[in-house]
Protein backbone atom coordinates (compact mmCIF):
# COMPACT_ATOMS: atom_id res chain seq x y z
CA UNK A 1 0.00 0.00 0.00
CA UNK A 2 2.70 2.48 1.01
CA UNK A 3 4.77 1.46 -2.01
CA UNK A 4 1.87 2.14 -4.41
CA UNK A 5 1.11 5.48 -2.79
CA UNK A 6 4.77 6.45 -3.10
CA UNK A 7 4.83 5.42 -6.76
CA UNK A 8 1.62 7.35 -7.46
CA UNK A 9 3.03 10.42 -5.70
CA UNK A 10 6.27 10.25 -7.70
CA UNK A 11 4.30 9.83 -10.94
CA UNK A 12 2.15 12.85 -10.07
CA UNK A 13 5.21 14.93 -9.24
CA UNK A 14 6.94 14.01 -12.52
CA UNK A 15 3.78 14.74 -14.52
CA UNK A 16 3.22 18.13 -12.91
CA UNK A 17 6.93 19.01 -13.34
CA UNK A 18 6.78 18.11 -17.04
CA UNK A 19 3.63 20.18 -17.55
CA UNK A 20 5.13 23.15 -15.69
CA UNK A 21 8.42 22.94 -17.61
CA UNK A 22 6.49 22.87 -20.88
CA UNK A 23 4.61 26.04 -19.98
CA UNK A 24 7.79 27.82 -18.89
CA UNK A 25 9.62 27.25 -22.17
CA UNK A 26 6.54 27.69 -24.37
CA UNK A 27 7.32 31.35 -25.09
CA UNK A 28 10.60 30.39 -26.76
CA UNK A 29 9.03 27.70 -28.97
CA UNK A 30 6.19 29.71 -30.51
CA UNK A 31 6.34 31.35 -33.90
CA UNK A 32 6.67 35.11 -34.10
CA UNK A 33 3.01 35.45 -35.14
CA UNK A 34 1.88 33.59 -32.00
CA UNK A 35 4.30 35.32 -29.63
CA UNK A 36 2.33 37.34 -27.03
CA UNK A 37 4.97 40.07 -27.21
CA UNK A 38 4.34 40.64 -30.92
CA UNK A 39 1.75 43.01 -32.36
CA UNK A 40 0.81 42.95 -36.03
CA UNK A 41 -1.10 45.31 -38.30
CA UNK A 42 -1.33 43.94 -41.85
CA UNK A 43 2.18 42.67 -42.61
CA UNK A 44 3.91 45.09 -40.22
CA UNK A 45 5.03 43.60 -36.92
CA UNK A 46 6.68 44.95 -33.76
CA UNK A 47 8.01 43.02 -30.76
CA UNK A 48 8.39 44.29 -27.18
CA UNK A 49 10.90 43.01 -24.64
CA UNK A 50 11.40 44.48 -21.17
CA UNK A 51 14.44 44.03 -18.94
CA UNK A 52 15.31 44.82 -15.33
CA UNK A 53 19.02 43.98 -14.97
CA UNK A 54 19.13 45.37 -11.41
CA UNK A 55 16.86 42.46 -10.36
CA UNK A 56 17.87 39.71 -12.81
CA UNK A 57 20.55 40.23 -15.45
CA UNK A 58 19.42 37.40 -17.75
CA UNK A 59 15.61 37.63 -17.53
CA UNK A 60 13.44 39.37 -20.07
CA UNK A 61 9.73 39.98 -19.87
CA UNK A 62 6.91 41.10 -22.06
CA UNK A 63 3.80 42.52 -20.40
CA UNK A 64 4.08 40.87 -16.95
CA UNK A 65 6.90 42.63 -15.10
CA UNK A 66 7.51 41.06 -11.67
CA UNK A 67 9.10 43.99 -9.83
CA UNK A 68 8.90 47.78 -9.83
CA UNK A 69 12.00 49.78 -10.74
CA UNK A 70 14.06 50.89 -13.70
CA UNK A 71 12.78 49.06 -16.75
CA UNK A 72 14.46 48.91 -20.15
CA UNK A 73 12.04 48.76 -23.07
CA UNK A 74 13.30 47.31 -26.35
CA UNK A 75 11.00 47.46 -29.35
CA UNK A 76 12.02 45.56 -32.46
CA UNK A 77 10.59 46.82 -35.74
CA UNK A 78 10.46 43.48 -37.49
CA UNK A 79 9.40 44.47 -41.02
CA UNK A 80 11.58 46.70 -43.17
CA UNK A 81 8.63 48.86 -44.28
CA UNK A 82 8.07 50.13 -40.75
CA UNK A 83 11.79 50.96 -40.42
CA UNK A 84 11.32 53.57 -43.14
CA UNK A 85 8.61 55.39 -41.17
CA UNK A 86 9.08 57.75 -38.23
CA UNK A 87 8.10 55.80 -35.10
CA UNK A 88 7.34 57.25 -31.68
CA UNK A 89 6.82 55.53 -28.34
CA UNK A 90 4.74 56.72 -25.39
CA UNK A 91 4.34 54.97 -22.04
CA UNK A 92 1.45 55.97 -19.79
CA UNK A 93 0.68 55.01 -16.22
CA UNK A 94 -2.89 53.83 -16.67
CA UNK A 95 -4.39 54.30 -20.10
CA UNK A 96 -3.48 56.53 -23.02
CA UNK A 97 -6.55 58.74 -22.60
CA UNK A 98 -6.50 59.38 -18.85
CA UNK A 99 -3.04 58.24 -17.76
CA UNK A 100 0.10 60.10 -16.81
CA UNK A 101 2.94 60.02 -19.35
CA UNK A 102 6.08 58.39 -17.92
CA UNK A 103 8.15 58.07 -21.12
CA UNK A 104 8.08 59.78 -24.51
CA UNK A 105 10.40 58.86 -27.35
CA UNK A 106 9.93 61.28 -30.27
CA UNK A 107 9.12 60.12 -33.80
CA UNK A 108 12.34 59.14 -35.55
CA UNK A 109 13.50 56.78 -38.26
CA UNK A 110 15.04 53.56 -36.94
CA UNK A 111 16.83 51.95 -39.89
CA UNK A 112 18.41 49.33 -37.60
CA UNK A 113 14.89 48.33 -36.44
CA UNK A 114 15.51 48.78 -32.69
CA UNK A 115 14.02 51.36 -30.33
CA UNK A 116 15.41 51.56 -26.78
CA UNK A 117 14.10 53.44 -23.79
CA UNK A 118 14.36 53.32 -20.01
CA UNK A 119 11.87 54.44 -17.41
CA UNK A 120 11.08 53.81 -13.76
CA UNK A 121 7.88 51.81 -13.45
CA UNK A 122 6.10 51.64 -10.11
CA UNK A 123 3.55 48.98 -9.19
CA UNK A 124 0.47 49.24 -11.40
CA UNK A 125 -0.89 49.14 -14.93
CA UNK A 126 0.78 50.87 -17.87
CA UNK A 127 0.05 51.37 -21.57
CA UNK A 128 2.82 51.31 -24.16
CA UNK A 129 1.81 52.93 -27.45
CA UNK A 130 4.06 52.48 -30.48
CA UNK A 131 2.97 54.68 -33.39
CA UNK A 132 4.43 54.44 -36.89
CA UNK A 133 3.62 57.66 -38.72
CA UNK A 134 2.75 56.14 -42.07
CA UNK A 135 -0.33 56.64 -44.20
CA UNK A 136 -2.45 55.56 -42.44
CA UNK A 137 -0.62 55.63 -39.09
CA UNK A 138 0.01 52.23 -37.47
CA UNK A 139 -0.69 52.09 -33.74
CA UNK A 140 0.48 49.15 -31.61
CA UNK A 141 -0.60 48.85 -27.97
CA UNK A 142 0.70 46.85 -25.01
CA UNK A 143 -0.68 46.68 -21.47
CA UNK A 144 2.03 46.24 -18.85
CA UNK A 145 1.33 44.83 -15.40
CA UNK A 146 4.08 45.76 -12.96
CA UNK A 147 4.40 43.83 -9.68
CA UNK A 148 0.82 42.58 -9.95
CA UNK A 149 -0.64 39.09 -9.87
CA UNK A 150 -2.85 38.13 -12.81
CA UNK A 151 -5.29 35.85 -11.00
CA UNK A 152 -7.03 34.65 -14.16
CA UNK A 153 -3.73 33.59 -15.69
CA UNK A 154 -2.78 31.87 -12.43
CA UNK A 155 -6.13 30.08 -12.36
CA UNK A 156 -5.78 28.91 -15.98
CA UNK A 157 -2.24 27.65 -15.31
CA UNK A 158 -3.31 25.70 -12.21
CA UNK A 159 -6.36 23.92 -13.68
CA UNK A 160 -4.46 21.07 -15.36
CA UNK A 161 -2.19 20.20 -12.39
CA UNK A 162 -5.20 20.24 -10.04
CA UNK A 163 -7.13 17.96 -12.39
CA UNK A 164 -4.17 15.54 -12.53
CA UNK A 165 -3.91 15.48 -8.74
CA UNK A 166 -7.66 14.87 -8.39
CA UNK A 167 -7.45 12.02 -10.90
CA UNK A 168 -4.57 10.45 -8.98
CA UNK A 169 -6.44 10.81 -5.68
CA UNK A 170 -9.46 9.10 -7.25
CA UNK A 171 -7.26 6.26 -8.59
CA UNK A 172 -5.69 5.75 -5.17
CA UNK A 173 -9.16 5.73 -3.63
CA UNK A 174 -10.21 3.01 -6.08
CA UNK A 175 -7.01 0.96 -5.57
CA UNK A 176 -7.32 0.87 -1.78
CA UNK A 177 -10.44 -1.40 -1.72
CA UNK A 178 -8.74 -3.76 -4.19
CA UNK A 179 -5.85 -4.17 -1.77
CA UNK A 180 -8.26 -5.04 1.04
CA UNK A 181 -9.84 -7.67 -1.23
CA UNK A 182 -6.41 -9.17 -1.98
CA UNK A 183 -5.57 -9.30 1.72
CA UNK A 184 -8.91 -10.99 2.45
CA UNK A 185 -8.31 -13.57 -0.32
CA UNK A 186 -4.80 -14.23 0.98
CA UNK A 187 -6.19 -14.69 4.51
CA UNK A 188 -8.90 -17.07 3.18
CA UNK A 189 -6.33 -19.13 1.29
CA UNK A 190 -4.07 -19.41 4.32
CA UNK A 191 -7.00 -20.65 6.46
CA UNK A 192 -7.79 -23.41 3.96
Amino acid sequence: MVKQLTQAGIAAFVLVAMLYAGSVIAHGKVSLEEDPCTRQINENMVHLSTYQPQHDKSAHYCTEIPLAGDTYLVIDLIDSAIRNMPVKVNVYRGSETDGESVLQLPAELHPDGVINGITNLEKGLYSVIVTAEGVPPLKYQYRLRVEMVDYMKLLRASILPVMVLLLLAWLIYKIKPLQRLRKWRTAQRSQD
